[in-house]
């Protein structure tokens, strides 16, 4: 969505081209999901543009997801809710698109709620529906210089998401005069018996509070003296975690520009909420004034992060999933037939550490099923560059990596993935400063945008262990690292020439000793095999 908006509004958005006249596809493109770039575990769209992942919600044994869409193009356009669910949050089924733009303007970024209670009374012979509240973005009142022109509405759906009715009196929520007014996500405090709603704010978010998901008041502001403002903020999420039998609230928090290697990233805040307010952790506050960040993921690609509502409490799991994807250069990646793709989804986990609270973020379990053979590599000592591919037959594209090593005094260590055109892309740790790095300085094509290459990231090591623990995912044009059980995370995307079919342990500088190592070819999710 978003603070791109004002580039691409004049050659995405055909602005001078009424809503209704917009193409209105009926039913789900078909796509081969072989095209040159395509991820072959990740959720990507069947075709044209995707961003932000919204609405995420678990009902009767489906994982919806709903998306940022423009089905006329491969940039960002006039926005529409993309749709696809999942039994697993690993193997989807696209589906017909579920909002369209309307009147009231294109359809941005929101959440979706089970109303087990009824309480918005839009339910049928006694089941919940599904509510979705989003942001409607009126690109006439954005153009002729009004400030009000965001703002939220909702539609049900009583029939398992799969067909959607807009609330007869949007908007629910009116614009007070805030440019930047949008991206509500909504879930209900059993504490305080109503619904609540995070919006984002300009720089800052509002919560909001309701007793039947039609009538809003304003509650309370949080955020201007805390975190990371070099941007917009977006796509908030509030929720509770509990650490042993505390309980704390945790705000994610996207934010663009302004992520911790350039671009958008997912910035996080972890405190105590009485229904009403929002109160850092006085541990935490500490580590977010100033401009100040904590982050959930230091990569490049992970932003508009939000987490699934209503899963089971007998799971118990908080689940999030990003697109994966920087709006410093999601328009003009070289893929023709899609755009855009998402992470994989993760479980959070809140810990105490000697910093204060933490999230953690790790795989879920529900892709262990995509393994199929494995291979395993014991105590070794690497001295230069060992081949993974030439010793053990192992090839990285689509596969899963898990190593353990000894901390190194100094030197770096890395696993490189390369190809026969002298294409590489590196990801591992910097002893000497202490940090993960990703670099894809030398990853294939760098030329639709010279911030996509222009230098290494990196992302601080926390934990004291002196064993290193690296889980590594490697689809057709990503890396996911999951370091120290979930304690950093990194994602990336990359795009060579030919996939990168070998892959080697580099040791410079120092030897480093690999504990033991083991691997996994992983399976497609659009190809029967």
């Amino acid at each position: 969505m978003k603070v791109v908006l004002r580039i691409v509004l004049s050659c995405a958005i055909l602005s001078a081209t009424s809503l209704k006249a917009q193409h209105v596809p009926k039913e789900v493109p078909v796509a081969s999901y072989d095209e040159k770039h395509r991820p072959q575990f990740h959720f990507s769209p069947p075709t044209k543009w995707m961003n932000d992942p919204n609405g995420m919600v678990y009902y009767e044994g489906e994982y919806h997801l709903f998306y940022q869409h423009y089905p006329d193009g491969t940039v960002w356009g006039p926005m529409h809710w993309g749709h696809a669910v999942s039994p697993d949050m690993v193997n989807w089924q696209n589906l017909p698109i579920a909002l369209y733009p309307d009147s009231l303007g294109y359809i941005f970024s929101g959440s979706a709620v089970v109303d087990w209670k009824n309480t918005s009374g839009l339910g049928k012979n006694g089941q919940p529906p599904l509510i979705a509240i989003f942001t409607y973005h009126d690109p006439k009142g954005e153009k002729s210089g009004r400030t009000d022109y965001q703002t939220q509405g909702i539609a049900y759906s009583n029939d398992k998401g799969r067909t959607w009715t807009k609330y007869a009196q949007n908007p629910v929520v009116a614009n007070p005069g805030i440019r930047d007014f949008r991206d509500p996500k909504v879930r209900w405090d059993e504490g305080t018996k109503q619904w609540i709603m995070v919006l984002a704010a300009q720089d800052q978010v509002q919560f909001w509070a309701s007793k039947d998901l039609k009538s809003w008041q304003h509650l309370s502001d949080f955020g201007k003296q805390f975190g990371s403002h070099g941007g917009v903020w977006e796509c908030p999420d509030f929720f509770p975690m509990k650490v042993g039998n505390t309980t704390k609230w945790v705000l994610l928090l996207n934010i663009n520009p302004g992520g911790p290697n350039g671009g958008s990233g997912v910035q996080y805040f972890v405190g105590n909420f009485d229904g009403k307010t929002f109160r850092l952790d006085d541990a935490f506050a500490a580590a977010v004034g100033n401009e100040k960040a904590v982050w959930l993921d230091h990569g490049r690609d992970n932003y508009a992060g939000v987490t699934w509502s209503d899963v089971p409490k007998s799971d118990g799991r908080r689940l999030f999933l990003g697109w994966m994807s920087n709006w410093d250069y999601a328009n003009v990646v070289p893929t023709a037939v899609w755009r855009s793709a998402n992470t994989l989804p993760r479980t959070l986990e809140l810990r105490q550490t000697p910093d204060g609270y933490r999230l953690a973020a790790q795989p879920v379990k529900e892709l262990e099923k995509l393994r199929t053979q494995s291979f395993a590599l014991g105590k070794t000592t690497v001295n230069g560059t060992l081949d993974l591919t030439g010793k053990l037959g192992f090839v990285p594209t689509q596969s899963e990596v898990l190593l353990e090593l000894e901390k190194p005094a100094s030197g770096i260590f890395r696993v490189e993935l390369s190809n026969a055109r002298g294409e590489r892309y590196s990801i591992g740790y910097n002893a000497t400063n202490n940090q993960f790095f990703s670099d894809r300085t030398q990853s294939g094509d760098l030329s639709f945008s010279d911030k996509f290459g222009a230098k290494i990231h990196v992302a601080p090591r926390s934990s004291k262990d002196k064993t290193i623990r690296l889980h590594l995912f490697f689809d057709v044009a990503s890396a996911e690292l999951f370091a120290d059980n979930g304690t950093t995370a990194m994602t990336e995307i990359f795009f060579p020439s030919d996939d990168f079919n070998r892959i080697s342990l580099v040791a410079e500088g120092k030897p480093v000793t690999v504990l033991k190592g083991t691997m996994w070819q992983l399976k497609t999710i659009w190809k029967s095999q």
